[in-house]
């Protein structure tokens, strides 16, 4: 017997599911759990090297930064929930602070 399921359909449900299950934590936080946001952003800079000779090495010998650190699009809490916007990350340490209460 052939699963005749469509695969776009199956997708589709799976995205819904993740969707539904990822609101329910930022809106339902576990009470118990540490609620710190927190995220990883990246400063760039140009990194300029020195050749050795003698070694065959090369070496830094300067560094300059070419951004400014950004705070990064999406977060994430020390509870384990993930891939949140700034507004849903406010919005869940809202909910878990009213928890609190």
């Amino acid at each position: 017997m052939t699963d005749e399921r469509d695969p776009e359909a199956s997708l589709q449900e799976w995205k819904e599911t993740m969707q539904a299950e990822h609101a329910e934590a930022i809106a339902d936080p576990d009470p118990g759990a540490d609620h710190r946001i927190e995220g990883v952003t990246q400063v760039n800079y140009r990194v300029y090297f020195d050749y050795d000779a003698e070694a065959d090495e090369l070496e830094r010998a300067e560094r300059e930064q070419v951004d400014e650190l950004r705070d990064p699009e999406l977060l994430a809490c020390a509870c384990g929930v993930r891939g949140m916007t700034p507004e849903e990350a406010r919005r869940h340490v809202a909910a878990a602070r009213a928890a609190e209460e």
